[in-house]
Formats: structure tokens, sequence, C-alpha cells
């Protein structure tokens, strides 16, 4: 498997957000988003191949439960289905990344395994890539994450929330794209169209280290 870094930090956002994991981040993605902050994984990727057995090992090394599974796309990879199985078969809690592109049926069985699957909205330049067969398939333990850059993708996040009634079937978070939305502006359209159990998230692995900082 394609590994462009693996370290140990805190869980920067989602509904883990602050608790220790371990992070695997994988090479290649098949989308362009706009904001993307880690194109280092899929421009000229520098990586290492290693072995389900090496990642496995690494992560019972660490004495770290949670494991966050992310890149570039995790999907994509090769072996991730097995990595998934034999990381939940050792008991630890995996979160899977990805960018709502990707059906996610092939994996909703392997225990102890949780998406946190993207909207991409028009700001990413990526929306007409979205597989909206996911939002049956989400459950209560899921994400579904919106990252805006501006009021337009507010009010199109509201749109597909309400939709697919995405408040009963998963969480639900809004996180703004860095430098392009002011926070204040998310909590207030929070505040005027009442979006009761949707909650905003800053990433706070950029607030305690530089926002372009690797390894944290």
């Amino acid at each position: 498997m394609r590994v462009v870094e693996k370290f140990v930090s805190i869980n920067g956002e989602g509904l883990r957000s602050g608790e220790l994991a371990v992070f695997i981040r994988f090479a290649n993605c098949n989308l362009r988003c706009s904001y993307c902050d880690t194109k280092y994984s899929f421009i000229n990727p520098i990586y290492t191949e290693e072995s389900i057995d090496e990642l496995v090992k690494y992560v019972k090394s660490t004495g770290v439960k949670n494991v966050t599974l992310t890149g570039g796309e995790p999907l994509i990879q090769n072996e991730i289905k097995e990595l998934m199985i034999e990381l939940s078969n050792i008991g630890n809690r995996i979160e899977i990344e990805t960018n709502g592109s990707i059906n996610i049926t092939p994996y909703l069985n392997i225990p102890n395994v949780t998406f946190t699957l993207d909207y991409k909205l028009k700001g990413s330049g990526m929306e007409k890539y979205m597989d909206l067969t996911n939002y049956d398939l989400l459950r209560k333990n899921d994400v579904i994450k919106f990252v805006v850059s501006d009021y337009d993708d507010l009010e199109k996040t509201k749109e597909i929330i309400k939709k697919y009634d995405l408040i009963n079937k998963a969480n639900c978070l809004i996180s703004p794209v860095w430098g392009r939305i002011e926070f204040e502006e998310i909590v207030n359209f929070l505040k005027d169209n009442k979006l009761n159990d949707v909650k905003m998230q800053l990433q706070i692995h950029k607030i305690i280290w530089d926002k372009d900082k690797r390894g944290v």
C-alpha cells in the first residue's frame, strides 16, 4: 500500500476531535478540490510501499485505539478493505475519511468502522462527482461533512441536509475553508436558519500548529 505518512496526533476534527489517533495517509486521489490542503499526497507524491502486516504492526506499536485512514482518497487503495478488517480484528476504532465520490457499500459490514463522508460543494469544484446513493447508507455513528467556502455553499449545505434528511441519519458537520469564509458567518447562518443538530467544527490542528504543518 502506498503510504505518504503515518503518525500519532490528536484528531483535529470529527466526532473524536481532540482524542489521540493514529493517522495513515495514502497516496493519490480521484478528485482535485480547489482548497485541498494535502496536495502533496497526489501531486508527485513521495510514498513508501507498506504491507498490511507492516501497517498493523505500526498501529499496535503506538498503543492508540483510534485509527484514521485518510489521503488522498483511502477507498481507491488496493487492499484497503483487508486493512480495515485486520485493524478491526485487533480492536481498533477505524475512521475512514472519504471524499464522497465512492460508494461505501462494500465496507459497511466491517465492525468498528465509521465513515466521515464529504459532500463537495460548489467551492470545491468537485460537486458533480458526489455519489448521492451513499446518503441512504449512512448510520448514526457516521459523519457527513460540508466544507464551505462562502454563503452559496452554506445554502447548498442546508438544501442537501433537508433533501436527504441527513440530521436523522448521521452527524452533520460544517467546516470552513481556511481563509475563505469568516467563522462568524457560519454561526450566524446556523442561527438564522435554526439548523438544530448541525455542528460547526474548526480544524483544531490548524489552530495549535501552522496550518500547513505536516504530521500533526
